[in-house]
């Protein structure tokens, strides 16, 4: 079994009197590992946020409905909390006049969930996000020889638990958990009314992978208005499929500053839009799958180790460009990413003479377990 790297966190803050909230994507071990802690610790209540019953009672609920609900529990779990109306305030009731109760929740999507719980539970909380298994979870699990075996595999594959560990099977995993399942959460939401529009959406965003995406030229694509596709993609970082990087731009004139990239927070699930699993060797897309796995793998890595940086990429419109620039207590670092070992990469005067970097490095094969922080 693959050891979660926010485990610890959890554990750390078990006791503290304040909920802990998880957020991320669907499959991605959330309930694993909080229903394994919880277990471990001792009896506790489980209430499953997918169970109509469960929805009712608590959307309804006051203090005293509450306290029949948890009964003598100690620890109290709530799962796929965004299906429940009001969920903030009934949280709220539970951590203040309920302090000997130990609360978790967990979610897989912040479309409401983000601002639901923000008011009611500051101060109240710890919130975590979890994604899918991380390149240094693999190593720890595997070893590090055995990762790097399984490098090309999970270019293709993805990072999703069940992929992994269903070997033989990824294909049939992935075109499940691409389809209608991994975003029921945006299909459900209210304000959509193109449903088939985010499945044009997710196509045209897996084929512009690793590049700027402009909103106006998504809009002419789909044959509809800028500020709906700016909506749906919006709807679609909200449920952990996709997320943006912003261009940096604070110091020439010709910095792109309007477009966007667009990365999906896993290669699987990107692919499986696509229906295309070639191998790499056999790929025309290898440098955006690579690119994509590294920033996407960086995300994680952040977030584990509660390192707080601003992320960019950096281009001109003279077609200067740097992949990947984060920027930390005011320093910048830059890195390339290339597939091809072989390839030479020279990185823009203009760009070090106005950024004036601390860390410059190429990314590839060969040595991309620091940026990761494996070494």
């Amino acid at each position: 079994m693959i050891e979660r790297a926010l485990r610890k966190e959890i554990e750390r803050r078990w006791d503290s009197g304040k909920a802990i909230i998880i957020l991320g994507p669907r499959q991605a071990g959330k309930t694993t590992l909080l229903r394994q802690i919880c277990v471990e610790k001792g009896a506790y209540l489980f209430l499953n946020g997918d169970d109509k019953v469960v929805v009712q009672s608590l959307e309804n609920a006051n203090e005293s409905l509450l306290r029949q609900i948890i009964g003598r529990h100690k620890t109290v779990f709530l799962d796929e909390a965004q299906r429940v109306r009001n969920v903030g305030l009934v949280l709220k009731i539970i951590t203040d006049q309920m302090p000997e109760v130990r609360l978790l929740v967990s979610g897989s999507s912040s479309l409401d969930l983000a601002s639901e719980l923000n008011e009611p539970l500051t101060g109240r909380k710890w919130e975590f996000h979890m994604y899918p298994i991380s390149w240094a979870e693999l190593v720890h699990a595997a070893g590090f020889l055995e990762a790097r075996k399984q490098l090309e595999i999970r270019l293709v594959y993805g990072m999703y638990p069940e992929v992994i560990n269903q070997t033989g099977d990824e294909r049939e995993v992935l075109n499940q958990l691409s389809g209608s399942y991994l975003y029921q959460d945006v299909l459900q939401y209210g304000q959509i009314r193109k449903p088939e529009l985010i499945e044009k959406l997710l196509t045209a965003l897996a084929l512009q992978l690793g590049v700027e995406v402009s909103y106006n030229e998504l809009a002419q694509l789909l044959q509809v208005d800028r500020h709906t596709v700016e909506q749906y993609i919006n709807l679609l970082e909200k449920a952990f499929i996709i997320f943006r990087l912003q261009p940096l731009s604070r110091n020439l004139r010709n910095e792109i500053t309007s477009n966007r990239k667009i990365y999906f927070y896993d290669n699987g699930i990107r692919n499986a839009i696509l229906a295309d699993f070639k191998q790499p060797a056999l790929r025309t897309d290898i440098g955006a799958l690579w690119e994509n796995f590294l920033v996407s793998e960086r995300k994680k890595h952040l977030e584990y180790q509660r390192v707080w940086a601003k992320t960019y990429f950096w281009r001109t419109y003279q077609q200067q460009e740097i992949d990947y620039v984060e920027e930390s207590d005011g320093a910048f670092s830059a890195w390339e990413m290339k597939w091809n070992t072989k390839r030479k990469v020279k990185f823009s005067e203009s760009f070090l003479q106005a950024y004036h970097p601390e860390r410059k490095e190429v990314l590839h094969p060969e040595n991309f377990e620091g940026f990761l922080g494996l070494i």
